[in-house]
């Protein structure tokens, strides 16, 4: 489990903008799709196509307290799932953060 957490700490910490992912869900894909056309760069982890995906989820659940996926992260700050990314999207609020995160090219 130590090795699970510090792989998910290490990928929180080295990518501005971390979206952990199942290839099946739908809200993953609504989540990847509204980064996409806000035109972020983002790293996706499909926990269900990667040998240690579940150990990563255990890890996720443990440090954010939300074992559901999408688990977004912004530079470094746990965002939350779908809806809290189509919320901050729908405020305007979600461009701002990817600007900041350096996720956006301006």
């Amino acid at each position: 489990m130590a090795q699970a957490s510090t792989k998910v700490q290490t990928l929180i910490d080295e990518n501005p903008v971390v979206v952990f992912s199942k290839s099946y869900c739908p809200y993953c894909r609504a989540t990847k799709e509204t980064l996409r056309k806000l035109g972020a760069e983002f790293k996706a982890l499909e926990l269900d196509q990667i040998t240690d995906g579940a150990a990563l989820q255990d890890a996720l659940e443990d440090i954010t307290g939300q074992r559901t996926v999408p688990n977004v992260h912004i530079r470094q700050k746990h965002i939350g799932g779908n809806s809290d990314v189509q919320s901050l999207n729908n405020s305007g609020k979600l461009e701002g953060l990817l600007k900041d995160s350096g996720a956006l090219k301006a």
